[in-house]
């Protein structure tokens, strides 16, 4: 799942949610619930998350090889 993907790629680049929390403008546990899948992401945010990350939005759609 996309959430499931994006903690990945995060956890991979050794980025905190913190940062990407306050790129967003939102606090910590409601990044947190939106990377547990229980907040909706956006297109914005999505493209922001990859920004933040220095990958293409592509990557979390990816199969891991």
């Amino acid at each position: 799942m996309l959430h499931e993907r994006i903690r990945e790629v995060r956890r991979s680049k050794n980025v905190k949610q913190a940062v990407i929390a306050n790129a967003l403008g939102i606090t910590v546990q409601a990044y947190s619930m939106k990377e547990r899948g229980r907040r909706p992401i956006t297109t914005v945010e999505l493209e922001m998350i990859a920004a933040v990350l220095d990958v293409p939005v592509s990557l979390f759609f990816r199969e891991e090889e």
